[in-house]
């Protein structure tokens, strides 16, 4: 303990200097920024920083520093337009559309805000924490993870996905289907073989996620929202009575921040999880629990633990990727590789030496860490009512304005018009099942983990030649077999054994009622 505390004393002398202070609040802003804004993410917001910070002549520990705010911060800013707007700033905030727009359509916009930011102040926080205490003990425990450890893992996030289907599986699992398919358009790595490309250029490097979460999420929204206009049936959004949560909404979402933050957190650790997984991992198994134990539950409708789940996993995981990456030379996420990369422009190589050779660059970013969380809750807590006045504007205003931030995001992938046309088909196509029931949520992760799915797949088979011995071939990936199977199969004996149950109970009643009578 002598020794951490000796560590963390070195890097809050690092972290609150003025200059690295002043980076680390402009990173959170800029970082926030970032993740409002569809289509752009940390990643991106990181990399055009890079030439910046380099051009600057930072000290290495100050362009980490940077770059790690906005990092964190993006995490923060994805959450404002998944609530207000039905539409993620980033792919982590895909679940916290489930619940936060209908939060924000009852005038509880100011509410789920601050309660998602506080959410992920704690997520962050309890992460920053397990990096000061465990990071070495669980760098060891990521090295256990293979290709086939890593693919059980996806299975298992899929298998979690059950309790986002509800009452229509079939539909649920189409969905998700549809979106492993969109993920595999393009050139095969491996074989080179041109996949549902239709001989269009164009499709060669596959559909990039930003035009389809654009288009599942904000075409398809703006075009229902015209569909209950034109009909004279656009619905009236309550206004905000409160400014932030209050007390008693604080402690019924304790428990959920707790074990979200942790469960992120773990997933974080992880090389190349990231923070898509872990909010859907920490959503589902939150409903599921939450279901099974509460009879008022209602995910999907606006509840707020809905919200506090996976805000405070997805910040909790980005802090988290930061173990491989410090101690491990290892990115933990996309956007530590791109970090990693900065750091080869200082002649820096992450890894175990690091800590001996730079203590005062990795525990002054694990200082900072903590600096930049507290600086992003108290820049987040006072905009919240500005951020919500977003709501409170026509549909005739509105509306352009959202297809046209979308529509920035969309042509900054690539500056072409191709882009452009294919999210507005897909916004079609996403209207269209809207309609038919189908949830948008297991398509988008689809996309998000097929990817990386089918390639760990590949490398697992190619240790093997082909064996599929290998994908339950170590405890690892019995243990995540064995928890997929329960969690598909014990839910519905529960219900069918609570179904029986009722019957019993209400044929009883009747009998009595009978005899008595």
């Amino acid at each position: 303990m002598n020794e951490i505390l000796s560590h963390l004393s070195i890097g809050f002398d690092v972290a609150s200097s003025w200059t690295n202070l002043l980076v680390a609040a402009l990173g959170a802003f800029l970082g926030t920024m970032v993740g409002v804004l569809p289509g752009l993410g940390p990643i991106n917001g990181v990399a055009m920083l890079i030439p910046i910070a380099y051009a600057l002549n930072l000290p290495p520990e100050t362009a980490l520093i940077l770059l790690a705010a906005v990092y964190v911060g993006a995490e923060y800013g994805g959450r404002i337009s998944a609530i207000l707007i039905n539409v993620p700033g980033e792919a982590s905030a895909i679940m916290t559309t489930l619940d936060g727009y209908p939060l924000a359509r009852k005038g509880l916009s100011n509410v789920a805000l601050s309660l998602s930011g506080w959410s992920a102040f704690c997520g962050s926080l309890v992460a920053t924490i397990g990096v000061i205490v465990l990071a070495p003990v669980l760098a060891s425990w990521a090295l256990a993870f293979g290709p086939a450890e890593y693919f059980v893992l996806i299975i298992f996030a899929f298998c979690c996905l059950t309790s986002l289907l509800g009452n229509q599986p079939v539909k649920g699992t189409l969905s998700a289907m549809l979106g492993l398919a969109i993920a595999t358009v393009g050139v095969d790595a491996n074989s080179g073989v041109y996949r549902y490309t239709f001989d269009s250029v164009h499709l060669f490097d596959g559909i990039a996620f930003v035009v389809v979460v654009i288009a599942l999420f904000a075409i398809a929204e703006l075009l229902e929202l015209l569909e209950t206009t034109m009909r004279g049936q656009s619905p009236e959004v309550p206004p905000n009575e409160r400014k932030l949560f209050n007390l008693s909404e604080l402690l019924y979402t304790k428990w959920t921040v707790l074990r979200s933050s942790v469960l992120g957190f773990f997933i974080g650790v992880l090389p190349g999880a990231g923070a898509s997984v872990a909010s859907a991992v920490a959503y589902s198994n939150e409903k599921r629990y939450q279901e099974g134990r509460d009879p008022n539950a209602c995910f999907g409708k606006g509840d707020l633990r809905g919200v506090t789940a996976p805000e405070a996993a997805s910040t909790a995981s980005a802090v988290g990727s930061f173990v491989p990456m410090l101690t491990l030379g290892v990115p933990g996420s996309g956007t530590t590789a791109v970090m990693m990369g900065a750091l080869t422009l200082y002649n820096i190589t992450p890894g175990p030496v690091l800590f001996e050779t730079k203590p005062e660059l990795v525990w002054g970013l694990v200082a900072s860490l903590f600096i930049a969380n507290v600086l992003l809750f108290l820049m987040n807590i006072p905009m919240v009512r500005v951020f919500s006045k977003v709501l409170s504007l026509p549909n005739w205003l509105l509306v352009p304005g959202i297809l046209c931030i979308s529509y920035i995001g969309v042509y900054a992938i690539n500056a072409g018009t191709f882009d452009l046309t294919m999210a507005a088909f897909l916004g079609l196509i996403g209207y269209l099942l809207r309609k038919g029931g189908v949830p948008m949520a297991p398509m988008v992760l689809g996309v998000v983990l097929g990817d990386m799915m089918e390639q760990n797949l590949r490398r697992a088979l190619s240790i093997t030649n082909g064996e599929l011995h290998i994908l339950w071939n170590s405890p690892i990936t019995i243990g995540l077999w064995i928890v997929s199977l329960a969690i598909i199969i014990i839910p519905p004996l529960m219900r069918r054994r609570h179904t029986r149950k009722s019957k019993t109970q209400t044929m009883t009643g009747e009998a009595a009622t009978i005899g008595n009578s």
